[in-house]
C-alpha cells in the first residue's frame, strides 16, 4: 500500500480542558457495578472489586495534570502519514554524533511508560555514562493511541505501522537509526518480521 501523506511537521502541547475531566469524573461517580457470584474470583472474567479498585484509583488518585506536566516537558509533535495524524515526541541530543532511535510502546500503553529513559538516552553524560551511548529519541504513539488518530480502516498491523515509523523517521531526515520494539506483546514477535526491521537493515 502506498503511503500517502502531508510533510508537515507541527509543534503539538498537551492542554486537555477541564470540563473534559470533570465529565470523566462525574461518569466515574456514576458507575453500575455489575452482579456477580460470590467466591468465583477471576473464573467469570475480572471481579468487581479489582474494577472497583481501579475504577477508585482512576476517580481520586490519579494526577492528569501530573502527567500531563511530565509529557509537556518533551518537544512533541504531529504529522500526517497514510492518511493518520501521528503523534510523537522527538528529543534530540546535545551529542553532535548520536544515534538516532525510534522507540515503540505496545498494545496497550503508551509514550508515558518510557518518559524515565528519555534522559539517560539523550544525555548519557548527566546520568553517568558516556557520549557516545548518545541517542536522539523519536517516540511515536500509534495509531489510536494518545494524541495520534484513531485508524479510520482496519489493516493497522504491525507491518503498517512499521512503514508508518519508517516514513516518520525518513521525514524526519535520518536514514540511518536503531529500533526499538515492545517486548511481551504481539507487537514484538510480529515485528521482527515487519519491513522496521528490514529497514533498519537498509539504513545500517
Amino acid at each position: 500500500m502506498q503511503i500517502q501523506n502531508t510533510n508537515e511537521v507541527r509543534p503539538f502541547r498537551i492542554d486537555i480542558p477541564q470540563a473534559d475531566l470533570d465529565d470523566l469524573a462525574q461518569r466515574l461517580d456514576r458507575v453500575r457495578w455489575a452482579q456477580e457470584l460470590p467466591g468465583v474470583g477471576w473464573d467469570y472474567g475480572v471481579p468487581v472489586a479489582y474494577v472497583k479498585e481501579l475504577v477508585a484509583y482512576w476517580r481520586t488518585g490519579y494526577d492528569w495534570r501530573a502527567w500531563e506536566a511530565t509529557l509537556n516537558q518533551y518537544p512533541q509533535f504531529t504529522t500526517e502519514i497514510d492518511g493518520q495524524r501521528i503523534h510523537f515526541l522527538h528529543v534530540r541530543s546535545p551529542e553532535p554524533n548520536a544515534l538516532p532511535l525510534i522507540v515503540t510502546h505496545g498494545w496497550p500503553g503508551s509514550i508515558a511508560e518510557f518518559t524515565k529513559i528519555i534522559g539517560p538516552l539523550t544525555d548519557p553524560v548527566a546520568h553517568g555514562g558516556q557520549a557516545g551511548d548518545a541517542f536522539h529519541v523519536v517516540m511515536p504513539s500509534i495509531p489510536g493511541f494518545a494524541f495520534s488518530d484513531k485508524p479510520r480502516e482496519p489493516g493497522w498491523d504491525p507491518a503498517r505501522i512499521a512503514r508508518l515509523e519508517a516514513a516518520l523517521m525518513a521525514r524526519l531526515g535520518y536514514t540511518r537509526y536503531g529500533v526499538q520494539a515492545a517486548t511481551g506483546d504481539r507487537s514484538s514477535a510480529r515485528r521482527s518480521r515487519s519491513p522496521m526491521r528490514r529497514t533498519w537493515r537498509a539504513c545500517t
